[in-house]
């Protein structure tokens, strides 16, 4: 087992399984496994949620246990005095200050812990415990930090007097998308092809952070007409695999397999003449020929040189770009909103096109009705090469 991360008196607990795999539990503070937490992360066993729910429902515990709430006496009101105690807008009295030093959670955060609990009720509900709690959750949302006033000043800023006491900084349309020329600034302030490289896949391919550190070369097929058969562009294969060595794992699981040395099926993504230009400069000039894991991305110093980059790696490299270039710090989800936003104006609304571009998913009834936009259809072309600056 790999040493546990302690948060008070329950603690989360990572644990190293055969093939590289990891998976995540709570346990009590006597060091045995919390039941009940336990059967619902194993129902996320295998993806990243399993880690992040891991995290936000140790939380919740300890507050139901300074409250003296048993988990057959939780109620609605219960779970939203929680969710106000750690950021939401709710308007009851919320008790005791929770987490005394810490900020509230955020937007995002909020939602994500929503959707923690309300999955863990009605699996405690599935069980034969609170009934009553799950059907109730069954058709209520729990409140997040939705201001929609707040939302939509932020929204149309661009059009209000500046705040001359406001840090001066570059306009950024979204808190979530990379500021106005991110691009071409983070692209000067790099300082290797394998950094450049980064910054090209990420902003020309709208990929997850997950899904770029867990390439590995054979997916890439980067010329026209290749062995596979399933895009005559260049283009990678996005193949998910729990056990790589960094622990990249992308968050699509499409199925593929290699048939005579050549991988088919994933997640198929166009890329950008930039992407293989990058690609190119990084593997003739840093890529180390005994590199013998086969992935995209290598450690290029320290004591684990030569081993795969892990995403922790390619994080903090963007933020201390990030903040070379004047931009603060980058964080690489952002290339990825900004991917998308750019595909849409592009196709001129197209959420069809903006969907399979950026290999987002969607509803069943989406994909069982409307099904998947060709990769060589005219919209679909002109929109990416319009993001990526080649329209004709």
């Amino acid at each position: 087992m790999a040493r546990s991360v302690v948060v008070a008196d329950l603690r989360v607990q990572p644990i190293d399984r055969k093939g590289g795999l990891r998976s995540w539990t709570i346990l009590r503070p006597e060091g045995t496994v919390h039941e009940e937490a336990d059967r619902f992360l194993r129902a996320h066993e295998g993806s990243g949620t399993q880690r992040t729910y891991a995290y936000y429902l140790v939380d919740h515990l300890r507050w139901l246990e300074r409250e003296c709430l048993a988990l057959d006496t939780v109620q609605l009101r219960d779970l939203e005095r929680y969710m106000g105690a750690v950021g939401a807008e709710v308007l009851m009295p919320l008790g005791e200050p929770w987490r005394a030093g810490k900020r509230p959670y955020g937007r995002a955060a909020l939602s994500a812990s929503a959707a923690c609990l309300k999955g863990f009720y009605l699996h405690q509900t599935s069980c034969g415990v609170n009934a009553g709690l799950g059907e109730t959750l069954d058709r209520t949302r729990l409140p997040t930090r939705e201001d929609r006033r707040r939302s939509f000043l932020g929204h149309v800023t661009s059009a209000m007097p500046a705040n001359p006491l406001a840090p001066k900084g570059p306009y950024r349309r979204h808190p979530k998308m990379l500021p106005d020329g991110a691009r071409e600034a983070l692209l000067a302030a790099v300082r290797s092809a394998h950094d450049r490289l980064v910054v090209a896949w990420l902003a020309d391919g709208g990929l997850r952070i997950g899904e770029l550190c867990g390439l590995h070369l054979a997916d890439l097929h980067l010329r026209e007409n290749a062995a596979c058969g399933e895009c005559r562009s260049p283009h990678l294969h996005v193949c998910h695999r729990p056990a790589n060595p960094n622990r990249a794992r992308a968050k699509t699981k499409h199925p593929w397999r290699v048939e005579d040395g050549t991988v088919t099926g994933g997640l198929i993504k166009r890329v950008s003449p930039a992407m293989v230009h990058t690609y190119f400069d990084y593997l003739t000039s840093e890529y180390p020929a005994d590199a013998g894991h086969g992935m995209l991305l290598v450690q290029r110093s320290g004591q684990d040189a030569g081993a795969p980059w892990a995403p922790v790696g390619a994080r903090r490299m963007l933020a201390r770009t990030g903040r070379r270039a004047g931009l603060g710090a980058v964080k690489p989800h952002a290339f990825r909103h900004s991917f998308t936003s750019a595909v849409l104006d592009a196709s001129g609304g197209n959420l069809l096109v903006a969907r399979d571009a950026g290999g987002w998913a969607s509803t069943a009834m989406v994909d069982e009705i409307y099904g998947h936009v060709d990769v060589h259809d005219p919209v679909f072309d002109a929109a990416l090469r319009t993001v990526w600056g080649e329209a004709r």
